[in-house]
């Protein structure tokens, strides 16, 4: 009987574990393996460039990927682990309530945005954190331009200065130019809780981003906390209102509820604890990769951060180790000791920084042409050719 991998998710850390495993079973021969992937549909959603236009496009399938290397993929939606059981349920694409057994689990299901109850933010705001989300939003900018000209249609509130934030408001100005025409006046407002720009990032990251807002005309509301959303705009805990028709939430994101399925612990946003090998810790057989483990990435106390940058190494690990511990053979403990920055600033330009500690390396164009070249080459899946593909997924491989 063969033994089977089920890997819960196709984002970035998913669709890598997949390809990752299938590798190393051809490598050692193992056609007794069969690794299956279980997800919506079979198919990467770019979810690091949803801040961008024409989003639907934004999808890379999947499907002739894992018929190359030869993993399973079944159309399914997973709702509850037994991890004493090995079972996943699930909904199929009919609705109806089925079981997968597993051998070995890989959990990979992402992450979703944060709404911390704020009055009115799930009727009135906007979200990029999904593909259909960011849809809904794109639609919604075309359609601008058909309500009367007014400063609450022309003003755009981003809530959340953080990575996502920023992207999307840097991208704004030149969309809303190309949507209303260059003589509109339009503004875009940064609500950020915290008391500068890009506070979580390094004075040599932070200035760029804050050169980048004054030149592109953004405005930050800093020491800001939106108190409620309604259908005219956003009302500040200080009780000051901004007239808006468009008001996008990018506060924070937490792991798929998923991880609070299994008896483990977890972090303060969901992440379950794994160790060096990325096996949850305290469950024999099941690992968690991408935005739902909390991984050291070296020694040095730095752990992965949820982004795709992460997952995508994250992956190839946990799919390498979870064949491994199959097979008998060694495990390989998971390191990313390098770190870079890649911040797009719209029509600006981009922000590129190396390490920890973000020194900044290139900016404007020189650091666009990077951002270009890794969310628009690097970060998609490898060719669906089975030795390509699987020298792509080598754990030790050249990665940033």
């Amino acid at each position: 009987m063969k033994q089977r991998i089920l890997i819960v998710g196709s984002g970035f850390a998913g669709m890598w574990a997949a390809v990752s495993a299938a590798r190393l079973a051809h490598l050692h021969q193992r056609d007794d393996i069969n690794i299956q992937v279980l997800a919506p549909q079979p198919e990467l959603r770019v979810r690091p460039r949803f801040y961008e236009n024409n989003v639907a496009s934004l999808v890379s399938p999947l499907a002739p990927l894992f018929a190359s290397t030869g993993v399973e993929f079944i159309a399914g939606n997973a709702e509850s682990i037994d991890d004493k059981e090995k079972k996943v349920l699930y909904r199929d694409e009919q609705g109806q309530l089925t079981s997968l057994s597993y051998d070995r689990l890989v959990l990979a299901t992402g992450s979703n945005a944060k709404r911390f109850n704020v009055v009115g933010a799930d009727q009135f705001a906007f979200d990029i954190d999904q593909l259909e989300s960011a849809k809904v939003f794109e639609k919604h900018l075309q359609n601008l331009p058909l309500q009367p000209d007014s400063p609450q249609r022309n003003t755009l509130v981003v809530c959340g200065g953080g990575f996502t934030g920023i992207e999307l408001a840097t991208e704004l100005p030149s969309r809303l130019k190309a949507l209303f025409g260059e003589d509109t006046q339009t503004k875009v407002i940064v609500v950020e809780r915290g008391s500068m720009i890009g506070g979580r990032y390094s004075q040599a990251l932070r200035e760029v981003i804050a050169q980048a807002s004054q030149e592109l005309g953004i405005e930050w509301r800093l020491n800001a906390e939106v108190s409620s959303i309604d259908e005219t705009g956003v009302t500040l805990s200080d009780g000051s209102h901004i007239a808006s028709s468009t008001v996008v939430w990018t506060v924070g994101v937490q792991a798929n509820p998923l991880t609070e399925q299994l008896d483990a612990k977890r972090d303060n946003q969901g992440r379950l604890y794994v160790d060096e090998n990325l096996q949850v810790v305290g469950l024999s057989g099941v690992y968690a990769t991408g935005d739902v483990a909390n991984a050291a990435t070296d020694t040095l106390g730095n752990t992965a951060l949820m982004t795709c940058q992460h997952a995508i190494q994250l992956g190839k690990f946990a799919g390498n180790n979870v064949v491994a511990s199959l097979i008998d053979i060694a495990q390989l403990p998971y390191r990313q000791e390098n770190y870079v920055t890649c911040l797009d600033l719209g029509s600006w330009g981009a922000v590129f920084t190396e390490g920890w500690d973000q020194q900044v390396k290139f900016v404007r164009e020189e650091a666009k042409k990077i951002k270009v070249s890794i969310t628009n080459e690097l970060i998609y899946p490898p060719k669906a050719e089975r030795d390509s593909a699987f020298a792509a997924a080598d754990p030790l491989a050249p990665f940033v």
